[in-house]
Protein backbone atom coordinates (compact mmCIF):
# COMPACT_ATOMS: atom_id res chain seq x y z
CA UNK A 1 0.00 0.00 0.00
CA UNK A 2 1.23 3.52 -0.74
CA UNK A 3 2.32 5.67 2.19
CA UNK A 4 0.05 8.51 3.29
CA UNK A 5 2.36 11.05 1.64
CA UNK A 6 2.21 9.11 -1.61
CA UNK A 7 -1.56 8.61 -1.40
CA UNK A 8 -2.09 12.34 -0.92
CA UNK A 9 -0.19 13.01 -4.13
CA UNK A 10 -2.06 10.25 -5.98
CA UNK A 11 -5.36 11.78 -4.90
CA UNK A 12 -4.20 15.20 -6.14
CA UNK A 13 -3.21 13.68 -9.49
CA UNK A 14 -6.65 12.06 -9.78
CA UNK A 15 -8.38 15.38 -9.07
CA UNK A 16 -6.27 17.11 -11.72
CA UNK A 17 -6.94 14.30 -14.19
CA UNK A 18 -10.71 14.60 -13.69
CA UNK A 19 -10.61 18.37 -14.02
CA UNK A 20 -8.62 18.27 -17.26
CA UNK A 21 -10.98 15.72 -18.82
CA UNK A 22 -13.69 18.37 -19.16
CA UNK A 23 -11.41 21.09 -20.47
CA UNK A 24 -10.00 21.81 -23.90
CA UNK A 25 -6.34 20.79 -24.05
CA UNK A 26 -3.97 23.76 -23.72
CA UNK A 27 -1.55 24.72 -26.46
CA UNK A 28 1.79 22.92 -26.53
CA UNK A 29 3.67 25.99 -25.33
CA UNK A 30 1.38 26.23 -22.31
CA UNK A 31 1.76 22.53 -21.56
CA UNK A 32 5.54 22.84 -21.65
CA UNK A 33 5.53 25.88 -19.39
CA UNK A 34 3.22 24.19 -16.87
CA UNK A 35 4.79 20.72 -17.01
CA UNK A 36 5.36 19.54 -13.44
CA UNK A 37 5.38 15.73 -13.43
CA UNK A 38 5.84 15.63 -9.64
CA UNK A 39 2.65 17.66 -9.13
CA UNK A 40 4.73 20.73 -8.44
CA UNK A 41 8.20 21.79 -9.46
CA UNK A 42 11.10 20.81 -7.23
CA UNK A 43 14.19 22.96 -7.86
CA UNK A 44 17.68 21.57 -8.05
CA UNK A 45 19.10 21.85 -4.49
CA UNK A 46 21.26 24.87 -3.79
CA UNK A 47 24.31 22.77 -2.96
CA UNK A 48 24.34 21.18 -6.42
CA UNK A 49 26.62 22.95 -8.88
CA UNK A 50 24.84 23.52 -12.19
CA UNK A 51 26.85 24.44 -15.26
CA UNK A 52 25.67 24.89 -18.83
CA UNK A 53 27.61 23.08 -21.53
CA UNK A 54 27.25 22.10 -25.17
CA UNK A 55 27.64 18.34 -25.44
CA UNK A 56 28.35 17.41 -29.04
CA UNK A 57 26.16 20.23 -30.28
CA UNK A 58 23.39 19.47 -27.78
CA UNK A 59 22.53 21.99 -25.03
CA UNK A 60 23.13 20.30 -21.68
CA UNK A 61 23.87 20.86 -18.02
CA UNK A 62 26.44 19.42 -15.68
CA UNK A 63 25.01 18.69 -12.22
CA UNK A 64 27.50 18.03 -9.43
CA UNK A 65 26.39 17.34 -5.89
CA UNK A 66 28.97 17.65 -3.08
CA UNK A 67 31.23 14.61 -3.06
CA UNK A 68 30.48 13.52 -6.61
CA UNK A 69 33.62 12.35 -8.36
CA UNK A 70 34.67 13.77 -11.70
CA UNK A 71 35.59 10.40 -13.20
CA UNK A 72 32.17 8.74 -12.99
CA UNK A 73 29.27 10.24 -14.95
CA UNK A 74 25.56 9.50 -15.11
CA UNK A 75 23.87 10.45 -18.38
CA UNK A 76 20.31 11.35 -17.33
CA UNK A 77 17.50 11.43 -19.92
CA UNK A 78 14.29 13.18 -18.87
CA UNK A 79 10.73 12.11 -19.56
CA UNK A 80 7.74 13.99 -20.90
CA UNK A 81 6.37 11.96 -23.77
CA UNK A 82 9.14 13.21 -26.10
CA UNK A 83 7.25 16.55 -26.22
CA UNK A 84 7.74 17.98 -22.71
CA UNK A 85 10.39 18.13 -20.03
CA UNK A 86 13.64 19.89 -19.24
CA UNK A 87 16.03 20.58 -16.39
CA UNK A 88 13.20 22.57 -14.81
CA UNK A 89 10.94 19.51 -14.55
CA UNK A 90 13.47 16.71 -13.96
CA UNK A 91 16.62 18.39 -12.67
CA UNK A 92 15.89 17.63 -9.02
CA UNK A 93 15.51 13.88 -9.71
CA UNK A 94 18.68 13.85 -11.83
CA UNK A 95 20.64 15.65 -9.11
CA UNK A 96 19.23 13.33 -6.45
CA UNK A 97 20.34 10.24 -8.38
CA UNK A 98 23.77 11.80 -8.88
CA UNK A 99 24.07 12.39 -5.15
CA UNK A 100 22.92 8.83 -4.33
CA UNK A 101 25.38 7.28 -6.77
CA UNK A 102 28.28 9.65 -6.11
CA UNK A 103 28.38 10.58 -9.81
CA UNK A 104 28.39 13.79 -11.80
CA UNK A 105 25.33 14.04 -14.02
CA UNK A 106 25.12 15.18 -17.63
CA UNK A 107 21.58 16.34 -18.41
CA UNK A 108 21.10 16.87 -22.18
CA UNK A 109 18.20 18.97 -23.42
CA UNK A 110 17.45 16.78 -26.41
CA UNK A 111 15.19 18.13 -29.16
CA UNK A 112 11.46 17.68 -28.61
CA UNK A 113 8.60 16.55 -30.84
CA UNK A 114 6.50 17.42 -32.72
CA UNK A 115 8.87 20.08 -34.07
CA UNK A 116 11.69 17.55 -34.02
CA UNK A 117 10.26 14.04 -34.47
CA UNK A 118 12.05 10.70 -34.35
CA UNK A 119 14.99 10.21 -34.66
CA UNK A 120 16.00 13.69 -33.43
CA UNK A 121 15.91 12.80 -29.72
CA UNK A 122 17.98 9.63 -29.99
CA UNK A 123 20.37 11.39 -32.38
CA UNK A 124 20.96 14.02 -29.68
CA UNK A 125 21.42 11.38 -26.99
CA UNK A 126 24.00 9.61 -29.15
CA UNK A 127 25.78 12.92 -29.78
CA UNK A 128 25.93 13.60 -26.03
CA UNK A 129 27.27 10.07 -25.42
CA UNK A 130 30.00 10.48 -28.06
CA UNK A 131 30.95 13.81 -26.48
CA UNK A 132 31.38 12.13 -23.09
CA UNK A 133 33.54 9.43 -24.63
CA UNK A 134 35.72 11.56 -26.90
CA UNK A 135 35.30 15.19 -25.82
CA UNK A 136 35.63 14.33 -22.13
CA UNK A 137 37.86 11.27 -22.63
CA UNK A 138 35.75 9.08 -20.33
CA UNK A 139 35.81 5.30 -20.52
CA UNK A 140 32.51 3.53 -21.17
CA UNK A 141 32.90 1.60 -17.90
CA UNK A 142 32.94 4.88 -15.96
CA UNK A 143 29.57 5.89 -17.43
CA UNK A 144 25.98 4.88 -16.75
CA UNK A 145 22.65 6.02 -18.15
CA UNK A 146 19.35 6.66 -16.38
CA UNK A 147 16.01 7.77 -17.71
CA UNK A 148 12.39 8.15 -16.71
CA UNK A 149 9.39 7.47 -18.96
CA UNK A 150 10.34 8.60 -22.49
CA UNK A 151 13.87 9.10 -21.20
CA UNK A 152 13.91 5.46 -20.13
CA UNK A 153 13.01 4.46 -23.67
CA UNK A 154 15.79 6.67 -25.01
CA UNK A 155 18.22 5.05 -22.57
CA UNK A 156 17.44 1.57 -23.90
CA UNK A 157 17.59 2.88 -27.48
CA UNK A 158 21.05 4.28 -26.74
CA UNK A 159 22.23 0.89 -25.52
CA UNK A 160 20.83 -0.86 -28.60
CA UNK A 161 22.37 1.69 -30.97
CA UNK A 162 25.80 1.39 -29.37
CA UNK A 163 25.62 -2.40 -29.35
CA UNK A 164 24.58 -2.51 -33.02
CA UNK A 165 27.45 -0.16 -33.92
CA UNK A 166 29.96 -2.42 -32.17
CA UNK A 167 30.84 0.27 -29.64
CA UNK A 168 31.48 -0.05 -25.93
CA UNK A 169 28.41 0.27 -23.75
CA UNK A 170 27.96 2.03 -20.41
CA UNK A 171 28.44 0.01 -17.26
CA UNK A 172 24.76 0.00 -16.30
CA UNK A 173 21.35 1.56 -16.89
CA UNK A 174 18.61 2.55 -14.43
CA UNK A 175 15.14 2.82 -15.96
CA UNK A 176 12.10 4.36 -14.29
CA UNK A 177 8.74 3.53 -15.90
CA UNK A 178 10.45 3.35 -19.31
CA UNK A 179 8.48 3.89 -22.51
CA UNK A 180 9.71 1.08 -24.74
CA UNK A 181 6.63 0.20 -26.86
CA UNK A 182 5.06 2.96 -28.95
CA UNK A 183 2.47 0.53 -30.36
CA UNK A 184 0.65 0.77 -26.99
CA UNK A 185 0.15 -3.00 -27.12
CA UNK A 186 0.90 -3.79 -23.48
CA UNK A 187 -1.92 -5.38 -21.45
CA UNK A 188 -1.66 -2.68 -18.79
CA UNK A 189 -2.71 -0.04 -21.34
CA UNK A 190 -6.25 -1.35 -20.86
CA UNK A 191 -6.06 -3.28 -17.59
CA UNK A 192 -4.66 -0.31 -15.62
CA UNK A 193 -6.61 2.45 -17.36
CA UNK A 194 -8.82 3.04 -14.30
CA UNK A 195 -5.88 2.89 -11.87
CA UNK A 196 -3.39 5.28 -13.48
CA UNK A 197 -3.87 8.75 -11.92
CA UNK A 198 -1.59 10.50 -14.40
CA UNK A 199 -1.79 9.10 -17.93
CA UNK A 200 -4.60 8.01 -20.23
CA UNK A 201 -4.32 5.67 -23.23
CA UNK A 202 -5.31 8.55 -25.52
CA UNK A 203 -2.57 10.75 -24.07
CA UNK A 204 0.11 8.12 -24.60
CA UNK A 205 -1.06 7.43 -28.16
CA UNK A 206 -0.91 11.15 -28.89
CA UNK A 207 2.64 11.38 -27.56
CA UNK A 208 3.66 8.39 -29.67
CA UNK A 209 2.04 9.79 -32.82
CA UNK A 210 3.69 13.18 -32.41
CA UNK A 211 7.10 11.63 -31.87
CA UNK A 212 6.91 9.05 -34.65
CA UNK A 213 5.47 11.42 -37.29
CA UNK A 214 4.62 8.46 -39.49
CA UNK A 215 7.62 6.26 -38.66
CA UNK A 216 6.98 2.58 -37.95
CA UNK A 217 6.16 2.31 -34.22
CA UNK A 218 8.06 -0.97 -34.09
CA UNK A 219 11.31 0.67 -35.24
CA UNK A 220 13.82 -0.62 -32.64
CA UNK A 221 15.29 2.78 -31.77
CA UNK A 222 11.78 4.18 -31.24
CA UNK A 223 10.36 1.12 -29.48
CA UNK A 224 13.39 -0.79 -28.17
CA UNK A 225 11.15 -3.57 -26.80
CA UNK A 226 11.20 -4.84 -30.40
CA UNK A 227 15.00 -4.82 -30.60
CA UNK A 228 17.33 -7.64 -29.73
CA UNK A 229 18.49 -7.01 -26.18
CA UNK A 230 21.44 -9.40 -26.17
CA UNK A 231 24.69 -7.92 -24.94
CA UNK A 232 23.20 -5.04 -22.96
CA UNK A 233 24.73 -4.05 -19.61
CA UNK A 234 23.03 -4.67 -16.25
CA UNK A 235 19.59 -3.06 -16.03
CA UNK A 236 17.57 -1.89 -13.05
CA UNK A 237 13.91 -1.33 -13.93
CA UNK A 238 11.51 0.33 -11.49
CA UNK A 239 7.77 0.71 -12.10
CA UNK A 240 4.49 0.95 -10.15
CA UNK A 241 1.36 -1.12 -10.57
CA UNK A 242 -0.80 2.02 -11.05
CA UNK A 243 0.95 2.80 -14.34
CA UNK A 244 -0.29 2.25 -17.87
CA UNK A 245 3.31 1.43 -18.78
CA UNK A 246 3.62 -1.41 -16.26
CA UNK A 247 3.63 -3.94 -19.11
CA UNK A 248 6.45 -2.09 -20.87
CA UNK A 249 8.70 -2.71 -17.86
CA UNK A 250 7.55 -6.29 -17.34
CA UNK A 251 8.02 -7.29 -20.98
CA UNK A 252 11.35 -5.47 -21.20
CA UNK A 253 12.66 -7.29 -18.13
CA UNK A 254 11.45 -10.66 -19.44
CA UNK A 255 12.99 -10.12 -22.87
CA UNK A 256 16.26 -8.88 -21.40
CA UNK A 257 16.52 -11.88 -19.08
CA UNK A 258 15.84 -14.28 -21.95
CA UNK A 259 18.63 -12.54 -23.88
CA UNK A 260 21.06 -13.18 -21.04
CA UNK A 261 21.07 -9.65 -19.61
CA UNK A 262 21.50 -9.09 -15.87
CA UNK A 263 18.18 -7.38 -15.14
CA UNK A 264 16.41 -6.50 -11.90
CA UNK A 265 12.72 -5.55 -11.98
CA UNK A 266 11.31 -3.73 -8.94
CA UNK A 267 7.52 -3.24 -8.88
CA UNK A 268 5.90 -0.87 -6.38
CA UNK A 269 2.37 -1.85 -5.38
CA UNK A 270 -0.10 0.96 -6.02
CA UNK A 271 2.56 3.41 -7.16
CA UNK A 272 2.05 5.76 -10.13
CA UNK A 273 4.10 6.57 -13.21
CA UNK A 274 7.66 7.67 -12.35
CA UNK A 275 6.93 7.75 -8.63
CA UNK A 276 10.64 8.46 -8.10
CA UNK A 277 9.89 12.11 -8.95
CA UNK A 278 7.64 12.48 -5.90
CA UNK A 279 10.09 14.08 -3.52
CA UNK A 280 9.17 13.78 0.14
CA UNK A 281 7.61 10.32 -0.09
CA UNK A 282 9.28 7.27 1.44
CA UNK A 283 8.77 5.39 -1.83
CA UNK A 284 10.79 7.93 -3.81
CA UNK A 285 13.50 7.93 -1.15
CA UNK A 286 13.74 4.14 -1.17
CA UNK A 287 13.83 3.97 -4.98
CA UNK A 288 16.58 6.59 -5.04
CA UNK A 289 18.60 4.59 -2.53
CA UNK A 290 18.22 1.42 -4.59
CA UNK A 291 19.32 3.15 -7.78
CA UNK A 292 22.31 4.69 -5.99
CA UNK A 293 23.36 1.31 -4.61
CA UNK A 294 22.93 -0.32 -8.02
CA UNK A 295 25.08 2.28 -9.78
CA UNK A 296 27.79 2.42 -7.11
CA UNK A 297 28.27 -1.34 -7.40
CA UNK A 298 28.66 -1.30 -11.19
CA UNK A 299 30.27 1.96 -12.30
CA UNK A 300 33.99 2.22 -11.68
Amino acid sequence: MPSQAMQDLIDAFRDAQKASASQAPPALEQRRAAFAPAGRLHPVPDDVLVREVTAGGVPAHWLAAPGSGTGRVLLFLHGGGYELGSLRSDGELAARLGRASGMRVLFPEYRLAPEHPFPAAIDDVLAAWRWLRTGQDLSARSLAVAGDSAGGGLAVALLVALRDAGQELPAAAALMSPTVDLTSSGASMTERADQDPISTPAMLRQFASGYLAGADPKTPLASPLFASLAGLPPLLVQVGTADLLLSDSERLATAAAKAGVDVTLQIGEGLPHVYQLLLGTPEAAEATKKIGTFLRARVH
